[in-house]
């Protein structure tokens, strides 16, 4: 099974100014130094202030590990050279968009002309995570069923409480500032890859998009690579809470397709009840209740959790991720990143404390798997 279910990692980072904690513009200059040694694995993002790294194809989650490790330990340097840090979060504490720069380039340029502040206030840092699979048919088939579970993995991943020097309310506002632009959030059923297909092609012919990397749902059939993409997630802080996140991403693939071969589908919930839990989940992490469909009931999000890592229990020794998913206890006990941001702000005061804990957490683990 380990060679069935390849992985892609992206993350988004903050660029920082040490001595302000404010978001800043790199000019690029990281991005061009770190494409020297990492190629196009490093590339610039529509804020001067984000730097995007992403994995080559990994057989496995040891060998993600080890790319984003070295990924962010190369740009962390590289931003040192010119004075700067970078920091692993869905947003920053308190810098404001409006202050932020465009990147130039004709792609950016186009986007915020049609979006506008949509464009220029999504100043936020994600993760997406790619999992192959062998056939588009398979992985439209997989995705339909997948969705039910993005709110339970989105929750482990919040990481975003703060906006514009606020205490939002919310274990995760990067996702309320992501639902201005259009075709986001949780995608619709489709019947079948041609049905998909159809879709974009409809949208390309009456011009609402030119091309099907404009749709930024939270999990979709990668219009260019034979992956399904998740793109819920906040970035996390931590690697181990990275590689957690890819590893339960790329066990519920597989534990739907195990299923899927003994022609058995899980349920394929609408996009309106799914969206419930999103929401919940993006309001409490994991300290809410998610709506559990089939027993039509309230559920501790936690609990969900557990079922969930007992769902998936057959397949993870297959793919060799033991590690990664026992991690997921380790999450619940000391919480997501948001709790642990909103515990630094409660005990400090001031959220220049958040940002340093923030740059000190993006490199705790700074030592690659053995």
């Amino acid at each position: 099974m380990r060679n069935e279910f390849t992985l892609g990692v992206e993350e988004e980072y903050m660029v920082i100014d040490p001595s302000t904690r404010e978001l800043a513009s790199h000019e690029q200059k990281i991005v061009e130094a770190a494409q020297k040694i990492h190629k196009d694995q490093v590339k610039a993002e529509m804020h001067q202030a984000v730097v995007e790294v992403g994995t080559g194809i990994c057989r496995n989650t040891e060998e993600a590990r080890q790319e984003i490790w070295q990924l962010r330990r190369t740009v962390a340097e590289l931003a040192g050279d010119i004075g700067l840090t970078i920091g692993a979060a869905g947003t920053h504490p308190f810098s404001k968009w409006e202050r932020q720069l465009i990147t130039e380039h004709p792609r950016y340029n186009e986007i915020v002309n049609e979006l506008q502040d949509a464009a220029r206030s999504n100043l936020i840092f994600g993760l997406h995570v790619h999992v192959g699979f062998q056939s588009r048919e398979m992985a439209i088939n997989i995705a339909n069923q997948v969705r039910y579970f993005l709110p339970h993995v989105f929750a482990l991943s919040t990481n975003s409480p703060f906006w514009e020097g606020r205490n939002t309310g919310y274990k995760s506002f990067r996702t309320k500032v992501f639902d201005k632009f259009p075709r986001t959030g949780i995608p619709d059923v489709f019947n079948s890859i041609e049905d998909y297909d159809n879709y974009v092609k409809l949208l390309i012919k009456t011009n609402c998009i030119d091309n099907a990397k404009k749709i930024w749902w939270d999990i979709r059939v990668h219009p260019f690579y034979e992956t399904i993409e998740f793109r819920v997630c906040d970035c996390p802080m931590l690697v181990d809470e990275t590689m957690a996140l890819v590893a339960l991403f790329q066990c519920l693939c597989a534990k739907l397709y195990k299923l899927r071969l003994q022609n058995l589908n899980f349920i394929s919930y609408s996009r309106a009840l799914i969206n419930e839990n999103k929401w919940r989940a993006a309001r409490y992490g994991i300290d809410g209740s998610l709506i559990d469909f089939g027993k039509e009931m309230e559920v501790n999000c936690r609990n969900l959790i557990l079922e969930l890592l007992d769902f998936i229990d057959d397949v993870v020794d297959g793919l060799g991720c033991r590690r990664e998913i026992d991690y997921v206890q380790k999450i619940m006990q000391q919480g997501t990143g948001a709790d642990r941001q909103l515990a630094v702000y409660e005990q400090n005061g001031n959220f220049e404390a958040v940002v340093d804990y923030i740059v000190a957490e993006t490199f705790r683990d700074d030592q690659p798997a053995n």
